[in-house]
């Protein structure tokens, strides 16, 4: 977990060098966010200095996090990873905690559910992945672990996802099983 700070808070300047960046990035990818006014989402930002931290180690670790929807029972801007590929600096990870203390030898480094919960961001479900596959095309050379049913994990399973051959495929792994090519996406609620 190298990339990722402990410390919940973003200096002036990191908190306005990430803001140009969001704000650039929504602009040039309106499509993701049709009707949503960047003025909204940075109100809310500024009010949000916790979620802006987790935006930034969303940033940094190279998801790219745009906004992808608005819930207007929450009043919640919702922000995905939409990095064209996993991000890089999540890969090369098991699924969760009991998933790397089942491993023997060879351990990664850190764990899906353990880096997202650190990072204050949640694991992307099936749905969300399919919702997200719909506003572009994602992982295509990479896959990213899937918030997994209980049912799966308790049989010592976890899911993923990947775009190959222009369709959303997911499929089932060892949850302590690691990828150079696979990471996660997250979401997170504003």
């Amino acid at each position: 977990m190298s990339s990722i700070t402990t410390k919940k808070d973003l200096s002036s300047k990191q908190q306005e060098d990430l803001l140009k960046v969001l704000k650039a990035r929504f602009e040039k990818n309106m499509s993701r966010h049709k009707d949503l006014e960047w003025a909204k989402v940075l109100a809310k930002l500024e009010t949000s200095l916790e979620k802006l931290w987790s935006l930034n180690e969303m940033e940094t670790t190279g998801g790219e996090p745009d906004v992808v929807g608005y819930d207007e029972k929450t009043s919640e801007y919702i922000f995905y990873d939409c990095s064209v590929e996993t991000p890089k600096e999540r890969r090369n990870i098991c699924y969760d905690q009991e998933a790397l203390e089942s491993r023997k030898e060879f351990k990664p480094k850190e764990s899906a559910v353990g880096m997202a919960k650190v990072m204050g961001i949640e694991i992307l479900t099936e749905d969300q992945y399919r919702q997200l596959q719909k506003l572009g095309k994602f992982d295509l050379k990479t896959s990213s672990w899937l918030e997994t049913p209980a049912e799966i994990r308790k049989l010592g399973g976890a899911i993923f996802a990947d775009r190959r051959y222009d369709h959303v495929f997911v499929y089932h792994n060892g949850a302590e099983s690691y990828y150079g090519s696979r990471g996660f996406r997250g979401s997170l609620r504003v």
